[in-house]
């Protein structure tokens, strides 16, 4: 399974609500993100199933990720997925889902990092994720742990 781990793009500093999962995209960070997401799909990104956290700005950024790669299915939200969760929580949720050939998952910091890290047998940071990095990570079964081997990174940097 293809697995690709997407961080959200540029973020306001603050919402309206005064609230952290409340903050949108700003423009420069949809302008990041769509040429993140437009690399990937010339190297072949075509998921078939796109997950995020339920955040504002995680599901801002999947929605700019379908629209350009004309994917018409369900966004599906997950709590699993938020700032605060933990990379065991993100298989889990994965796992859930093993018929899909490949998973666009959007979410945070510090999660992705984690995530990233330990799905490659690491147990320290050795992925660190900017807003709007995406990672692909093939794994070749969905056991009770990761067996990852990464593939492909795509930052966008000016």
């Amino acid at each position: 399974m293809e697995i690709y781990l997407l961080r959200h793009g540029v973020a306001d500093s603050q919402s309206r609500s005064g609230r952290d999962a409340d903050r949108h995209l700003t423009l420069p960070g949809i302008a990041n993100l769509r040429r993140v997401v437009k690399a990937a799909q010339i190297a072949g990104l075509q998921p078939s199933l796109i997950m995020s956290s339920p955040y504002v700005r995680a599901l801002e950024s999947a929605q700019v990720a379908a629209r350009l790669l004309k994917y018409d299915g369900p966004i599906v939200q997950s709590n699993h997925l938020t700032p605060d969760s933990a990379p065991p929580a993100v298989w889990t949720v994965l796992r859930e889902h093993h018929d899909e050939r490949s998973i666009l998952v959007v979410a945070h910091e510090p999660l992705l990092s984690a995530t990233a890290s330990w799905m490659l047998g690491s147990s320290r940071v050795i992925v660190e994720f900017s807003p709007g990095m995406m990672v692909r990570i093939d794994v070749a079964d969905l056991g009770p742990e990761p067996r990852g081997l990464l593939r492909r990174i795509y930052v966008w940097e000016r």
